[in-house]
């Protein structure tokens, strides 16, 4: 039984050959055309073929192929030669409160609280303290106790710090990337006509993008197969090989307005890029070439730009600060998860670890270069006051 077997099984595969054998020598016969004859041609191994070529047919797989690599698409797709930094870097030894905007008056001790017989007062604005614990006066009444030694009332919220991270490079990326901004779907082609995909995307999803094109008066990125999305659901990096003009060296901090970004270069390679805040109308992030004149490991500030001083602001321990352009400066912000969009007075935010990496990065007289490729935030100095964050 099992001879019968063998025997059938080696008819099989000598009838199966036979048509192959005639299906190669036609493919040779019909050139590049790329026309199957009635017999059958070989199809091509799978590959890009930009025109078809002698001896097979690029269809099947290299047919896909082809039609991706002419989207932009590259084959193989490589992931980006990013990583996360350290989670450590958001760790700060420091807790925070924010206090009622009304203000609230400070205590130089327990008694003075019970006595309600404050030495300081908090004015009204955007109030954020920094406390090292809890106490209690005599009245049963419980106060923060800041790290300036006063204590404050408890009237207001505790905030946790926000943890979102930029990436880390290990080489330089290939194509532009960036972050969706809000949650968003993508569509099959560019134009509000294409519909959508279903598939969603999320705010801080990175993606790497392909192509862009311009259809129903916006710009669209190909961030995939089939799948396009308004420009201004992502920030955009686009990595650079050389230094912008009127930077010198290899070494430098890009701060792109219009996208509300940061990319980090050393050795003209891109090393990191994150999202961050800038300056809101009127109090616009000055776009030019600065230095990091001064690094402070936290700091606290405080202001109002108005003449009321109804944008009054006060925050304790600001972490990671490098001023490059008189009070404005790159820092960290605890105070909002805002990132990728404007919303400062003027100084880059960003978020606890994407600051603190900064720090660790940069050096005192390292080059700081803001700009706007949309043109749209003004270069006139007599703008500009000295900033604030």
């Amino acid at each position: 039984m099992s001879r019968i077997f063998t025997t059938l099984i080696t008819v099989f595969f000598m009838l199966e050959n036979v048509p192959l054998i005639k299906t190669a020598s036609v493919a040779q016969e019909a050139g590049p055309s790329g026309v199957e004859s009635d017999s059958g041609s070989v199809v091509c191994p799978p590959g890009i073929y930009d025109m078809a070529p002698e001896g097979c047919l690029p269809l099947g797989p290299s047919e896909t192929l082809t039609q991706i690599a002419a989207t932009g698409i590259p084959y193989p797709i490589l992931p980006l030669p990013d990583y996360t930094p350290l989670a450590a870097l958001n760790y700060i030894p420091y807790q925070y409160f924010r206090v009622t905007d009304a203000g609230a008056p400070l205590y130089g001790s327990l008694e003075d609280a019970a006595n309600n017989q404050p030495e300081n007062q908090l004015a009204p604005g955007l109030l954020y303290v920094s406390y090292v614990g809890i106490e209690t006066d005599r009245n049963g009444s419980s106060y923060y106790s800041l790290r300036t030694g006063e204590l404050i009332g408890r009237e207001g919220t505790r905030i946790s710090v926000p943890t979102f991270q930029g990436l880390a490079f290990s080489s330089q990326p290939q194509h532009a990337f960036g972050w969706v901004l809000e949650e968003a779907s993508p569509r099959t082609g560019p134009g509000l006509n294409s519909p959508e995909t279903g598939k969603p995307l999320y705010r801080y999803t990175v993606v790497e993008i392909f192509d862009t094109q311009e259809a129903s008066n916006l710009t669209w990125n190909l961030i995939g197969s089939n799948e396009w999305v308004d420009s201004r659901q992502v920030a955009r990096v686009d990595p650079h090989t050389t230094a912008p003009e009127g930077v010198t060296g290899s070494r430098w901090i890009e701060v792109n307005l219009n996208e509300q970004t940061v990319s980090v270069y050393d050795h003209n390679q891109l090393v990191f890029a994150t999202l961050v805040s800038t300056g809101v109308d009127p109090f616009w992030t000055r776009p030019g070439i600065f230095q990091i004149y001064e690094k402070k490991p936290t700091e606290t500030m405080s202001g109002a730009t108005t003449a009321d001083r109804s944008d009054y602001y006060y925050l304790e321990d600001v972490p990671w600060t490098m001023y490059f352009d008189e009070a404005r400066a790159l820092h960290g912000a605890y105070w909002h998860n805002g990132f990728g969009y404007a919303r400062s007075h003027g100084c880059v935010n960003l978020s606890v670890g994407d600051a603190h990496w900064l720090y660790n990065w940069a050096n005192v007289g390292d080059t700081v270069y803001v700009y706007d490729p949309s043109g749209k935030t003004p270069i006139d100095p007599s703008v500009y006051g000295a900033g604030a964050p």
